[in-house]
């Protein structure tokens, strides 16, 4: 006689438990036309890694700070990464290779 537990098996483990699954929306094309805008606080589905220096992480703390003491502003890093994304796309969707970031990217002045 074995002392064996009989545990499920992956197809169990993982089974959807609702009967009918939610599908996700289709998302919408993307364009540089589009005006891009942060999405706030809110769940988000999609996530990046991003490695920072030292210097850039106490930057970013610190443009957090200020947004709090001399804006009223209380907002998380990942909120102010958003908007500043938005911001950077907006920019190269308006001014293509005038942007700032296509003058950064080719480190002219600027950057």
């Amino acid at each position: 006689m074995t002392r064996r537990v009989s545990l499920p098996g992956a197809a169990e483990l993982f089974r959807s438990t609702s009967a009918v699954s939610p599908s996700r929306p289709e998302p919408a094309p993307v364009s540089l036309s589009d005006q891009p805008v942060g999405t706030g606080r809110r769940k988000h589905d999609a996530k990046i890694t991003v490695y920072l220096s030292d210097e850039e992480l106490l930057a970013l703390e610190h443009a957090r700070l200020a947004l709090r003491a001399a804006h009223g502003l209380a907002v998380d890093r990942g909120r102010v990464v958003r908007e500043a994304i938005a911001a950077v796309l907006a920019d190269l969707a308006d001014n293509g290779a005038d942007s700032e970031l296509v003058r950064r990217l080719r480190g002219g002045p600027g950057r």
